[in-house]
């Protein structure tokens, strides 16, 4: 397990009763992309010189989840803040989730959902039926009169799908014994095989100047060979590097952004960046042969989702008066807390069948270096679909 690259995503829901610019229209996986990107932007102006992680696609999904539930005003803001079609948009959500989830991307990504309702709850038939159609999602009941084993249960659910890269999402004390409805969490779990393998033997300890202004000594992977880069602007005109390292199978790639200027941070260049430039990246980037410097790196975070939400115009859901999922129960719920845990682990393992790619420009010259060592961001994408995966930003290998 070490030695591959490893994403692992779980995002918890938990519901409580009352006490009493694109040239065609972006996709649905890109619409909903656009909106966990936005929650990103949030949370990495609040954590400027960290490391950050996050699923915009999880953010998506867990919303989606709800949306059969939800009804009047918070379904309103739940569509409009995803730019979800008004009529219904879960015949094309099925579709993304068949897409993401096809044969060719097996051994790559792994999407599971799961609802957990209290034992007597009484939840729509529909709203059971419509999740397991469009994210073959699974139903448990639990008895959350007794938190601990309640929590066991669903943290061993995680630990399976994970295979033990997280073994534990919550705690006891995330649910109340006595007003706990439903849980429901969906999993990202991602296992990308560099195209290009990086050779252990490349890697060596250079300086990686932080975030916080210190520079560190870390594993830095070097490779000859051939990548699509290019150089991006912002509206400012603040200049910025993009690089894709495909993974194997060619519909998943990571994408690398570096600020062209040292002095240029993260910060001014985040909140530029949506589905559509991420899109106009691909018309910039051209193949060249580099040597390309970049850092293993490993990150893990814990984002509560109720403020970006809430920011973003999807508040309603999280009042006790005016939540309104009329068509989950009968009973009355809202969400008591809506957080995301993602891992991220990168390092040099790839495919036996390499670097075929390599020999491309062999009448090239003296390569340039790219050298990845001061902060960066990242983002995982599902070509087909222009689905963001994952994204963050390293201040810290």
């Amino acid at each position: 397990m070490r030695h591959l690259s490893l994403f692992c995503l779980y995002i918890l829901v938990s519901l409580y009763g009352h006490k009493s610019v694109l040239s065609q229209p972006p996709s649905y996986g890109e619409r909903g992309s656009d909106l966990g990107l936005q929650v990103f932007q949030q949370v990495a102006r609040s954590k400027p010189k960290e490391n950050v992680a996050l699923s915009p696609h999880g953010v998506a999904s867990i919303l989606g989840m709800l949306l059969p539930g939800a009804h009047g005003e918070t379904l309103r803001q739940m569509i409009a803040a995803l730019r979800y079609k008004k009529n219904g948009p879960y015949k094309m959500l099925k579709k993304l989730h068949k897409s993401l989830t096809a044969k060719s991307n097996h051994d790559v990504v792994t999407i599971a959902n799961a609802i957990f309702s209290q034992e007597g709850f009484p939840m729509e038939q529909t709203f059971v039926t419509t999740n397991k159609a469009n994210f073959l999602c699974e139903s448990r009941n639990l008895d959350f009169s007794n938190p601990h084993k309640a929590a066991n249960e669903i943290n061993d659910w995680v630990s399976n799908k994970t295979k033990g890269h997280i073994p534990s999402l919550l705690n006891a004390d995330m649910l109340d014994p006595a007003l706990t409805r439903l849980v429901a969490v969906n999993s990202i779990y991602f296992k990308g095989l560099w195209k290009s393998r990086f050779q252990p033997e490349n890697t060596k300890m250079r300086t990686f100047k932080s975030g916080d202004g210190n520079a560190y000594k870390v594993p830095m992977m070097s490779q000859l060979s051939v990548y699509k880069m290019g150089v991006a602007s912002t509206p400012q005109g603040l200049k910025y590097k993009v690089i894709e390292l495909p993974y194997h199978g060619n519909t998943v790639s990571m994408l690398i952004v570096l600020p062209s200027e040292e002095d240029t941070s993260l910060s001014e260049l985040i909140p530029h960046i949506s589905t559509a430039t991420v899109q106009s990246w691909f018309k910039l980037m051209h193949e060249r042969k580099v040597r390309l410097l970049i850092p293993k790196f490993t990150a893990e975070a814990k984002v509560d989702l109720e403020d970006p939400l809430s920011v973003l115009g999807i508040s309603d859901m999280f009042s006790e008066a005016k939540a309104d999922f009329r068509y989950l129960s009968a009973e009355p719920v809202h969400v008591s807390k809506a957080f995301q845990k993602a891992k991220i682990e990168v390092n040099e393992d790839g495919t036996k069948a390499a670097a075929a790619t390599t020999a491309i420009l062999l009448a090239r010259s003296s390569p340039p270096w790219v050298i990845v060592d001061r902060p960066f961001l990242f983002l995982i994408r599902h070509h087909p679909t222009g689905t963001i995966l994952f994204m963050g930003q390293i201040n810290q290998p």
